[in-house]
């Protein structure tokens, strides 16, 4: 099985945060804080969704089967089943903030749908893309999966545990999520930064 964003090694398959160009792939934190910026001038149901790629890392897939019910605000969990692993039932709680809690209380007022986003897969990375440029995020990174690699990057960047990271993610192997904690650049600066 093949994966674009996967390199062959020996047989085996290794994921890579940069494309052979040496583009990254993930969403910086400046980037991100110009598309929660321009999410913010958006719809309610646009914002949410923004939101919930930013501080979940989810897929774009799992995000648009969420419900209601996956949305716990007393203790300010979202859990989210794992669309890669649908016969397994696998689901993981990845914790939140109050912010994107009520932001999707308010898309889920004006959704009239079990789901949060009663959207399909292509309009709702089209509406994705526009807050990207709107944000003016170019490359290869702009794209919700940009948005996932930059959760796992930021994550890494606050000292969280990779296995956590794997948690959230829900990545089978730690060696997937191990990936994010090669990062270069300002990203590895700024990791490094914290021994010193």
């Amino acid at each position: 099985m093949t994966n674009r964003h996967a390199e062959r090694v020996r047989g085996e398959r290794t994921y890579s945060l940069y494309a052979p160009s040496g583009a990254r792939k993930y969403v910086n934190a400046a980037e991100r804080t110009r598309f929660l910026r321009a999410a913010d001038s958006r719809d309610p149901a646009t914002r949410a969704l923004c939101l919930m790629l930013v501080y979940t890392g989810c897929r774009l897939s799992e995000a648009l089967n969420l419900t209601a019910d996956a949305v716990q605000p007393d203790s300010g969990i979202i859990a989210i089943a794992s669309l890669k692993k649908r016969r397994t039932g696998i689901v993981r709680e990845v914790p939140v903030p109050d912010i994107l809690i009520g932001a999707i209380r308010q898309a889920k007022e004006n959704s009239g749908s079990d789901q949060i986003w009663p959207l399909s897969r292509t309009w709702s990375w089209t509406l994705v893309k526009r807050v990207m440029a709107q944000a003016d995020i170019t490359g290869i990174q702009a794209t919700p999966k940009g948005l996932r690699h930059g959760f796992a990057i930021h994550a890494v960047e606050c000292g969280i545990p990779l296995t956590l990271v794997q948690k959230w993610l829900g990545h089978a192997q730690l060696s997937t999520t191990a990936i994010y904690a090669n990062a270069v650049g300002p990203e590895e600066r700024r990791i490094a930064a914290r021994m010193w």
